[in-house]
């Protein structure tokens, strides 16, 4: 899988043994699994000592959600079918696994789903001065930890400000949405090649995994990418 991004964050330094990986990862603000996922990548990272590119894409997973969002619990069991019962024991192990990975995941009666399009544009613009990923992990710590609404431009200003983002050029790119058109783009761009869940991660542009795989799993397939970038035998 090909893309134009050339941009993105370094997590940990390439070594003479240790090449770089680029990692694109497929994802949206309101998927819990897309920053467990992440954070299990992170502790393969550290496993192996090797480093990595992360350029976040954008995804939907509620394209059609109204601006004022729905309630966590309804639309769990709107889409998925869950009952009452089985939604709370499913966020329960959610908050312990988050736990774990160092995720404080607040889920309460009041947790709501929200539409991400606007987090989307900002993220857009955020990877051209080079705070996509700082944005990103900001943007699930605001949803999941502390239940701000991210489809608000006053909040994604907000969060943008605190990340060291310019609050002006934040506001106008929400405002004018002249990156709405780019982000449509780029969610085809992934759909269009297979992708239809979330976390999906593309390593050297050539292995694709989706859904959290665990930090083992993340780390035989670095290792196996870093050896055929080298070009030893796997």
């Amino acid at each position: 899988m090909e893309h134009s991004e050339q941009t993105g964050a370094i997590l940990n330094e390439a070594t003479q043994d240790n090449p770089v990986i680029d990692v694109d990862i497929v994802s949206d603000v309101m998927c819990p699994w897309c920053i467990v996922g992440y954070r299990q990548l992170e502790q393969a990272l550290g496993q192996t000592g090797m480093g990595a590119r992360i350029r976040w894409h954008p995804f939907e997973l509620n394209p059609t959600m109204p601006p004022e969002g729905q309630n966590l619990s309804e639309h769990i069991q709107e889409k998925y079918g869950s009952t009452p019962e089985q939604s709370a024991q499913n966020r329960a192990q959610m908050q312990s696994l988050g736990t774990q990975l160092g995720i404080d995941f607040q889920f309460s009666a009041d947790s709501r789903i929200v539409n991400t399009f606007a987090a989307h544009q900002l993220l857009d613009f955020a990877l051209s001065v080079g705070q996509q990923h700082p944005l990103k992990l900001a943007l699930f710590e605001a949803h999941f930890t502390h239940g701000r609404d991210v489809s608000k431009p006053d909040v994604l200003i907000e969060i943008a400000a605190e990340i060291g983002l310019n609050a002006d050029d934040a506001q106008k790119v929400l405002s004018d949405g002249a990156l709405a058109e780019n982000v449509r783009e780029k969610q085809k761009f992934w759909t269009e090649r297979g992708i239809s869940g979330v976390p999906s991660m593309i390593f050297a542009g050539k292995y694709l995994v989706t859904g959290a795989q665990g930090a083992e799993n993340y780390a035989q397939l670095l290792t196996r990418t870093a050896q055929e970038l080298q070009g030893e035998p796997v």
